[in-house]
C-alpha cells in the first residue's frame, strides 16, 4: 500500500478478504474452491483494479477462475475480475509505468523466479527492472534461475523429500553468488526457502521485492 500510494494510486483495502481458493483447487476440492472463489469475487466488486503481492494468487485467478465459474451465476463477475487483477510488479511496470521509488538498499541480492511467475503469469523482466532502479543494490544472477524451488503448495507436504532437495538446490545456487538476500515476487516461495535456510543456518536472508522498493524513504 505504501508503494502504490507513492505511485499516485488511490488504494482501498478490504479487511474482510480471505483466500482465493487455490489450495483447495490444487488439492481437487473444487466445491470448496468455488465457495472461497465466490467470496473473493464479492470481496472485490465493481471494476476497480486489484493488485496482489503474490504472483501465485494472481496467476491462479487469471488462469483457473474460468474453469471454476464457467456457466455459473458468477460468470460475469469472474470475467470482470480476471481482466482487472494484476501482480504488483506487472502493475507497476506495465500498467502504470511507475518504476523508480527512490529506494535505497545497499546489499547484494539474487533473484528467484517463481514457477507461478514464469509459467502461469508470464513475468520475466519486471522484477529485475524495478531492482535496477534501487540505489546501492547489486543484483547477481544464480544459475538455473528457471528451476522450481520445490514449494508447489501442497506438493511440499505430499512430497517432502523431493521438495526439501529442490529447496536445497535453490539455496546452494543462491549462496554461490555471494548474495546477502534472495528476493522474489512470491511470498509462498520465500516462506518455503526461509524455512530451509533457517533450519540449516545458512548465511542468506529472504525478502519480498516490495520490502526492497519501500526501503530508504
Amino acid at each position: 500500500m505504501k508503494l502504490l500510494r507513492k505511485a499516485g494510486v488511490d488504494v482501498h483495502y478490504n479487511p474482510e478478504q480471505t483466500c482465493c481458493g487455490q489450495m483447495a483447487f490444487n488439492s481437487g476440492f473444487w466445491d470448496e474452491a468455488k465457495k472461497l472463489g465466490g467470496k473473493f469475487l464479492k470481496d472485490f466488486p465493481h471494476d476497480r483494479l486489484v493488485v496482489g503481492p503474490t504472483v501465485s494468487c494472481t496467476g491462479f485467478i487469471r488462469n483457473y477462475y474460468q474453469e471454476l465459474f464457467h456457466n455459473t451465476s458468477n460468470h460475469l463477475e469472474y470475467k470482470r475480475l480476471i481482466k482487472n487483477i494484476f501482480e504488483l510488479t506487472d502493475f507497476l511496470v506495465n500498467k502504470i509505468g511507475f518504476t523508480d521509488f527512490g529506494a535505497s538498499f545497499p546489499h547484494k541480492v539474487t533473484y528467484h523466479d517463481s514457477c507461478a511467475g514464469l509459467r502461469e503469469y508470464g513475468l520475466t523482466k519486471e522484477g529485475r527492472f524495478l531492482l535496477s532502479k534501487v540505489n546501492g543494490l547489486e543484483l547477481v544472477e544464480m544459475k538455473d534461475t528457471h528451476v522450481c524451488c520445490g514449494f508447489g503448495g501442497t506438493f511440499s507436504i505430499k512430497n517432502e523429500p523431493i521438495s526439501v532437495a529442490m529447496a536445497e538446490q535453490k539455496v546452494m545456487n543462491a549462496l554461490e553468488t555471494g548474495a546477502e538476500y534472495m528476493v522474489s515476487t512470491d511470498l509462498s516461495c520465500l516462506m518455503h526457502l526461509e524455512g530451509f535456510i533457517k533450519k540449516n543456518n545458512h548465511p542468506i536472508k529472504i525478502i519480498h521485492i516490495a520490502d526492497i522498493l519501500a526501503s530508504g524513504w
